[in-house]
């Protein structure tokens, strides 16, 4: 069948089954940074790869969880978040990178997403210009409560989400092409508290609202716009420590309040803490 493809029992792009899957899915842009997610868990079960989808399903802590790479950007992430929503897969956290539009926010820092906006093409495609990208509670809140725990620093604010890595970030392009309507872009985000620049968050929290889906997004800082600096593995570590602890407490949460509404009343009562 053409609208739901599928090869040989398997959903066309993670080539996974509905049996495969875990409730709680991880979904780093790097493929290999499905391996460092997954060398923290107490079992890996299963391993698919195709294209740039990595899958690894294992146990963390004695909680089902599964890790996918979405790729770069939100076209290739929103068919990964499909696919996941498809088989079943209901609570689902960005594990990433990003791009700091403020000194303070310093490179290794962690940013966790309170709120996307939408320069992205692919979030278009499920909703309208002004329908909000923004985290569930429950795993906003976990977020928070695992960096809390594990000491980390971090940060909770708005990303921007943009389809190119260089132009669409105001970053000049070959011989210093930038179009002048990207100019003064970060200066305009940071006027609005616009903390970071990401690829894929705006994608993944309209697709999950738009469906009811529960999921957020945390971000290793390995860039900073402000004081220049750049490291491609500052924070990525505890990032992926902060977001697989985060499945644990959103596992404890639906343990303790299995009624919606009771659990939705008691985690929107815990702060939301900020260093």
């Amino acid at each position: 069948m053409a609208t739901r493809p599928t090869v040989n029992g398997r959903i066309y792009h993670l080539m996974l089954k509905s049996n495969e899957t875990a409730p709680y899915a991880l979904l780093p842009g790097d493929p290999s940074r499905v391996d460092l997610i997954a060398s923290m868990w107490d079992e890996v079960k299963l391993k698919v790869e195709n294209r740039e989808y990595r899958t690894y399903v294992g146990v963390y802590r004695g909680v089902p969880v599964m890790a996918t790479s979405t790729g770069i950007g939100g076209p290739s992430a929103s068919i990964a978040i499909e696919e996941l929503a498809t088989l079943g897969v209901s609570t689902l956290i960005r594990v990433g990178t990003t791009g700091s539009l403020w000194v303070n926010v310093k490179v290794g820092d962690l940013v966790i997403a309170r709120g996307a906006v939408r320069f992205d093409g692919a979030s278009g495609n499920y909703a309208p210009p002004g329908y909000p990208a923004v985290p569930h509670p429950d795993v906003l809140n976990a977020l928070i409560t695992a960096a809390e725990a594990l000491g980390v620093r971090y940060h909770v604010g708005l990303t921007a989400t943009t389809d190119s890595f260089y132009i669409g970030q105001g970053r000049p392009g070959l011989d210093g092409y930038l179009p002048s309507w990207l100019r003064g872009i970060i200066n305009e985000l940071k006027a609005v508290k616009v903390m970071n620049f990401d690829m894929e968050t705006a994608t993944l929290l309209t697709i999950a609202n738009v469906y009811g889906l529960r999921a957020g997004s945390v971000m290793a800082v390995v860039a900073n716009r402000e004081s220049d600096e750049f490291d491609p593995e500052a924070g990525v570590m505890d990032a992926c420590r902060v977001a697989n602890e985060a499945i644990r407490v959103i596992n404890e949460w639906d343990r303790q309040y299995p009624n919606e509404e009771i659990k939705s009343a008691a985690v929107l009562k815990r702060a939301y803490g900020q260093r």
